[in-house]
């Protein structure tokens, strides 16, 4: 073996093994001497690594060398990550990951995943055939044009499909081999990065919804030709080209979108079980939203879903939902709504003020997509618990200076009476001698387990009803000791059990749906359990 192939095994992050190795691999692939002498197990890496990031003076910093991990050691990365997943994924994903958006042309290092822009139009496929993989099976891809609670910020968006994919492995052990993250590139309408010399990106506005269609009409043709059956992920879009591209591809491909989809699957996974311990039913509800944009009309139309599914007619569960926006209540007389939001217009008065809104509608539920840090104020919250003796309050802006409100807040408004479930994981609460555990209803719950059960049944479509179905596997485990403390999601100390639980009760839907390409096995669960990736050192 020559110098420049030795150092290719060392340099490739799939085969890297480092101070692993044996001393027979460091004989056959020519690697004594470019090695300390002592040969450790992955256990005693995952305790070097662990000892490293403790030195890192804040969860950035973390985020900066997991990253740089991953890149020269996946198998290290991933079982570090699988090692205790309530620690680390706060750390790759939300909210660290909302910093290293900020900053990411100023902590670029290396490439990671696919940058396509829309000047590579016409060659997209060209383009994607330069992956090394060619059996990639889910792509995850945004433009920047919606970044959590961050608005329009570009090609700053990229860690978010690296995020979201890392989390498909970590914690429903999807390969991630297959998993693909894109940025595409349509430009920008944040003019302070654009005049940012270190920015990344195309220093343009954003085209026309026209052309935004037309130049994500040429991805998607291209990423079938180039890996068949693909199934592509939308992440953080504008929220009306998010909303648009959903309807546009979802009977054509093999798509979804998590901020509409598993936003709404894991908000309802968390009111099925606030509902249970209410022992209420959703279509007994009041519900009133207080942002309008994509997540929240994806939430409402899920909703409007789960209760058809409970019997009522899709037009009397519109009726159990109220909107409420920057410009006040949705309703008929308003001229500035889309087609998404007229189906929830209330014939009714104008209303600015969401106190006000509280008051009219007395909602028994309660949900913030708004991101408006504060936007629930004591007279809020208070105006909700004087008409609803339990309400459910769900304040899932993110990251946390955008949270409606946070936990302890509602708690304390509302004499510790309220469910509630943030986008961001609050701490415990303390009150009247008993401790709350706030639910944190974060998508990681969802799209991971639905994208192990899509790896594995191979669906010929993905539909609303799949994330009412992962909604209920997530919340059907858990426990009524957790639920005595409030919690209304699952524990994230064994997620990957709990996302393969859901997985297989998601796989159970597909095929039962008959909407599943492979045959249908006789122990669903062992069948996933037997394709999760285990982060294992080769022999």
């Amino acid at each position: 073996m020559d110098s420049a192939s030795q150092f290719a095994v060392l340099n490739d992050p799939l085969s890297n093994q480092g101070t692993a190795f044996t001393e027979e691999q460091r004989y056959s692939f020519g690697l004594e001497g470019l090695l300390p002498s002592g040969v450790d197990t992955l256990e005693r890496q995952i305790e070097r690594v662990l000892g490293q990031l403790e030195a890192k003076p804040n969860d950035l910093e973390r985020y900066v060398y997991l990253q740089d991990l991953v890149e020269r050691n996946q198998t290290l990365f991933y079982a570090t990550l699988m090692s205790d997943p309530a620690r680390f994924i706060p750390i790759v994903y939300d909210p660290t990951i909302a910093d290293a958006c900020l900053g990411y042309g100023h902590l670029f290092r290396r490439p990671q995943g696919m940058y396509l822009n829309k000047r590579m139009k016409n060659h997209f496929a060209t383009v994607l055939k330069n992956w090394p993989n060619k059996e990639v099976r889910f792509i995850c891809v945004t433009s920047g044009g919606r970044i959590l609670g961050l608005g329009d910020i570009g090609v700053n968006g990229a860690p978010i499909p690296i995020g979201k994919l890392q989390l498909y492995t970590a914690c429903a052990g999807v390969p991630p081999e297959v998993l693909l993250p894109i940025h595409l590139d349509i430009g920008t309408s944040n003019a302070a990065l654009r005049a940012d010399p270190l920015y990344l990106g195309l220093r343009e506005a954003p085209p026309t919804p026209d052309e935004v269609d037309s130049i994500v009409d040429a991805f998607m043709e291209a990423a079938n030709e180039v890996f068949p059956g693909v199934c592509v992920h939308f992440e953080d879009w504008k929220g009306s080209d998010a909303i648009r591209l959903l309807h546009r591809y979802q009977d054509k491909y093999l798509v979804y979108n998590d901020d509409i989809q598993g936003t709404a699957s894991v908000a309802l996974a968390g009111l099925i079980t606030a509902l249970q311990i209410k022992k209420e039913a959703l279509s007994d509800q009041r519900i009133l939203f207080a942002g309008a944009g994509s997540a929240g009309i994806g939430i409402a139309n899920m909703m409007v879903e789960a209760m058809v599914q409970q019997g009522l007619g899709e037009a009397e569960a519109r009726t159990k939902i109220t909107m409420f926006d920057e410009n006040g209540l949705l309703i008929t007389s308003r001229k500035d709504l889309s087609e998404s939001q007229k189906v929830y217009a209330r014939q009714d008065k104008p209303m600015r003020r969401l106190e006000d809104a509280v008051k009219h509608v007395k909602p028994t539920i309660l949900i913030g997509v708004s991101t408006v840090g504060g936007l629930f104020t004591e007279g809020v919250v208070k105006a909700m618990y004087a008409k609803c003796d339990r309400p459910i309050i769900f304040p899932l802006s993110n990251p946390t200076d955008h949270a409606e409100a946070t936990a302890e807040q509602i708690y304390k408004w509302t004499n510790g009476a309220a469910l509630v479930a943030a986008g961001v994981q609050f701490d415990d609460v303390m009150m009247n001698a008993k401790k709350f555990h706030p639910g944190q209803a974060n998508n990681f719950y969802i799209f991971p387990a639905v994208g192990m059960a899509v790896y594995a049944t191979r669906p010929k479509r993905i539909t609303d009803a799949t994330f009412i179905a992962a909604a209920h596997g997530s919340a059907d485990q858990v426990s009524q000791s957790d639920r005595k403390h409030g919690m209304l999601f699952p524990r994230q100390d064994s997620i990957l059990e709990t996302e393969i639980t859901t997985a297989a009760r998601v796989a159970e839907f597909i095929f039962d749906q008959g909407d599943a390409t492979v045959e249908r096995p006789e122990d669903i669960r062992a069948w996933i359990e037997s394709m999760v990736y285990n982060p294992k050192y080769s022999a």
